[in-house]
């Protein structure tokens, strides 16, 4: 709990949390670097069109790369917020910073490959002119790709779980009062559950028969409102204890 007068209450704060890292560190912009490099290679991964046809095909990609795109920067965020939070630039912070790099690279082409499959799905079912280009696989390949997807949405949310373990096990250190604490344990509680989400879609994606492929997504689907409860609940707590 930090006393009256402590230097660290004149930085600047976000909702009541005071930010420790007001100045970019080396592996924070590395951890940058990488994020946009991976957005790079979503692109890279169209053709590029050389007549009207494949303009068109291109743009009937775009749904794929908006949806891949938005969720590296859901985790890009989640980075950003705790670097800006704790300013940490220990062994921990630059292992577990480098885990989030190395995952994000290798994990941007099952991205790309997963949403541009749901996207096709969706143009054949309702008739949406998105993605043009047609993926084709067999029915037990469609839950081994959520295998393939699941390890990597995992592993990135586990890596911002770990990070914020990482914060809050040197609390006394960073001299965390109850609202960053009370911040800490929400950020952790918040992602774990969206790394268990990852975990029960790898599960159901292992032991669910191949002729109800796609059960696994909505384990995903189900974020869409476990989270936004969640939220709230966190919110009417935190105004409880400390105002707004």
């Amino acid at each position: 709990m930090a006393e009256a007068g402590n230097p660290l209450d004149s930085l600047p704060t976000r909702k009541g949390f005071r930010m420790r890292g007001l100045a970019a560190t080396r592996i924070e912009t590395f951890t940058d670097a990488a994020f946009a490099f991976a957005l790079t290679l979503l692109v890279l991964a169209a053709d590029i069109p050389s007549d009207y046809a494949g303009l068109m095909a291109a743009m009937g990609e775009v749904p794929a790369f908006i949806l891949s795109a938005t969720l590296l920067m859901m985790f890009w965020t989640a980075h950003h917020t705790w670097s800006r939070r704790f300013g940490l630039e220990d062994g921990a912070t630059i292992l577990l910073s480098c885990l989030l790099v190395f995952t994000v690279l290798i994990y941007v082409y099952p991205l790309r490959f997963m949403f541009s499959s749901m996207t096709t799905w969706l143009k054949y079912l309702v008739g949406l002119p998105i993605s043009s280009s047609p993926i084709v696989m067999q029915m037990e390949d469609v839950n081994h790709m959520f295998v393939i997807y699941g390890l990597g949405f995992v592993a990135m949310s586990g890596t911002v779980v770990l990070l914020n373990l990482h914060a809050w096990r040197l609390r006394e250190t960073l001299e965390l009062n109850e609202l960053e604490r009370f911040d800490t344990r929400a950020e952790i509680f918040m992602w774990s559950i969206v790394g268990g989400a990852g975990v029960l879609s790898i599960l159901l994606a292992l032991f669910t028969p191949p002729n109800i492929a796609g059960l696994p997504g909505w384990a995903y689907s189900s974020l869409a409102i476990i989270m936004p409860l969640q939220g709230r609940r966190i919110d009417r707590r935190r105004k409880a204890l400390f105002g707004d």
